[in-house]
């Protein structure tokens, strides 16, 4: 089950410069362990010491924020698209 991951621009480096990519997985959790395996290095990113979103990463998958549903849990229908976005802080 293929979904499209969007990548903010502060993660692109990661993903070779790209924009969004090709990811398999049924959950949300799946897709973010495939995302890592593909592209090593997010999961130092979206994921704190004890395995849970960080705090200051939103995920969405199609408009809805996974912490809202079920976190990491949540089902990532074939075709979806999850999109990472970084919390803005700041005055």
């Amino acid at each position: 089950m293929a979904v499209t991951v969007r990548i903010p621009t502060t993660m692109r480096p990661l993903a070779g410069g790209s924009s969004s990519v090709k990811v398999d997985g049924s959950t949300l959790a799946e897709v973010l362990t495939n995302l890592n395996t593909g592209f090593p290095g997010f999961d130092d990113r979206l994921f704190d010491e004890t395995g849970a979103l960080r705090k200051f990463v939103n995920v969405f998958v199609a408009d809805d924020d996974v912490r809202y549903l079920d976190g990491l849990g949540t089902v990532v229908p074939d075709g979806e698209t999850v999109s990472i976005i970084p919390a803005v802080a700041g005055g």
